[in-house]
């Protein structure tokens, strides 16, 4: 490797940061502790994501030894060689028209468009102390996770580091194991009534042929 680095933009790093996390929670609008706790998870991802992104490349570094000697004359420290699976898989021009990084973008905005959907039946359903069961709730039981590791998986598509990979795992079991916890709430709170909704509605693949669900 070779050349000046296009890292330590911290300003980037903070502006990036901010501008996700406050998308996230003007989509997600955490109120409860469970929220605020997957909240914080998504936010830690973000911020370890735009560290490597634009501050310190850790990953880079880490593997500098080897990505010198398989890919020769290739400059990691340039910003655009920073998708490394761009050169992994041996694509070839503009990263950001790769495949990988087109499905990565679709992956981020239906994963925020899903966010906003599902936070809007939520919130209703919370106004009035009944469950969430219309919209993408009348598909799956927990779209907001699954929005969440869709947003985290899609950067991962565009920039995968050792951090970020190292975490997608760990936070993927944080929500299943939140999903959980509020399963067993809602199982106290309404009994028999969610457990048929349990039944109906599967809880992380959502179903695209449903009935009209009303609201319980």
């Amino acid at each position: 490797m070779h050349g000046d680095s296009d890292y330590g933009l911290w300003t980037l790093v903070i502006l990036n940061s901010a501008i996700f996390i406050f998308f996230a929670f003007s989509f997600a609008k955490p109120q409860t502790k469970t929220d605020w706790r997957s909240f914080s998870a998504f936010s830690a991802f973000i911020v370890a994501l735009f560290t490597e992104m634009y501050g310190f490349p850790l990953t880079i570094y880490f593997f500098s030894g080897w990505l010198a000697e398989k890919y020769p004359g290739v400059d990691f420290l340039a910003h655009e060689n920073g998708h490394l699976l761009h050169t992994l898989f041996g694509f070839e021009g503009n990263a950001h028209w790769d495949p990988l990084h087109i499905a990565s973008n679709i992956l981020i905005i239906s994963g925020f468009f899903l966010l906003s959907a599902a936070w809007n039946v939520l919130h209703k359903a919370q106004q009035t102390r009944s469950l969430a069961t219309t919209g993408w709730y009348a598909r799956c039981r927990h779209p907001q996770y699954i929005a969440f590791i869709m947003i985290m998986f899609g950067f991962l598509l565009q920039w995968p580091t050792l951090p970020t990979v190292v975490m997608f795992p760990i936070l993927v079991i944080v929500y299943v194991r939140l999903a959980k916890r509020e399963e067993q709430m809602a199982l106290d709170e309404f009994a028999d009534i969610y457990r048929r909704y349990m039944d109906s509605t599967p809880a992380w693949f959502p179903k695209f042929t449903t009935e009209k669900t009303q609201t319980i």
